[in-house]
């Protein structure tokens, strides 16, 4: 959405898919890589245009599929997608929809966050994150000049906070987005942050207890839309947010 024409004309060529065969392999052999079909890279959002973020755990192998996922991505003209619980099956994504994927399994787990980009991805890495129990890491990329985390954090109420922290202090300054399944109740303060997704509750703890443990936050952005869509084959409702590009702040101030 916030891509000018010049950068987006240089998508419009689609190469020949990759078997769903090759892509099998390629996962087996190399589980952290950047996988991408066609790659265009697009300068930082000018102040003003917009940027169309999705977040959404994919509970694992039983939840979401990756035709769902690409389907959602379609139909809501999704820029950027912050995946939680992906497993090696969703790094076909961007044979189906274009656009690059980064995906960290956690250590020992087959599953762990991603992050897609319609315009291409750079400089995507594995963060780890303090925990002590299941060992869990941020997955940062940058995507159109804009820095971005996908994290999936502990269910201790201090050890997420902690894991949040940590994930913001990964991102260099300018503009940047943390999303994804934060497992945390009440307040959160991210310094240079501030939240700005949807209110509604995103999980029903035993189908029961309304939560919401979705959550996003911003730097050098404004909002203006944010929802939770319907859960679907998952646990969690996706968020769906509009962020705006703001004109870059003056030295010394929040830039949030």
């Amino acid at each position: 959405m916030f891509v000018p024409v010049q950068a987006f004309s240089r998508v419009l060529r689609r190469p020949t898919a990759l078997s769903a065969a090759r892509l099998a392999e390629a996962a087996r052999r190399l589980p952290g890589i950047v996988r991408e079909r066609r790659r265009a890279r697009a300068p930082m959002p000018a102040d003003g245009q917009a940027l169309r973020v999705l977040s959404w755990n994919l509970l694992r192998v039983t939840g979401a599929s990756v035709a769902e996922l690409a389907g959602l991505v379609e139909a809501h003209a999704i820029d950027v997608a912050l995946l939680q619980e992906t497993t090696a099956g969703f790094e076909a994504l961007p044979a189906h929809v274009g656009g690059a994927m980064a995906r960290y399994p956690l250590p020992g787990r087959i599953h762990g966050p991603a992050i897609w980009a319609r315009h291409g991805l750079s400089q995507a890495r594995s963060v780890p994150l303090f925990s002590r129990a299941i060992a869990r890491h941020a997955v940062v990329a940058e995507a159109g000049g804009v820095l971005f985390a996908s994290v999936h954090l502990s269910h201790g109420q201090l050890m997420c906070r902690r894991q949040a922290r940590e994930a913001s202090l990964a991102l260099a300054a300018g503009p940047a987005v943390i999303a994804g399944d934060f497992n945390m109740v009440g307040p959160l303060r991210l310094d240079g942050f501030r939240e700005v997704g949807p209110r509604a509750p995103t999980h029903f703890a035993n189908g029961i207890l309304p939560l919401r443990l979705d959550r996003c936050f911003v730097r050098g952005f404004a909002c203006a839309g944010a929802r939770a869509l319907d859960r679907g084959g998952s646990d969690h409702r996706p968020i769906l947010l509009d962020l705006v590009a703001l004109a870059p702040a003056e030295p010394g101030r929040d830039a949030a």
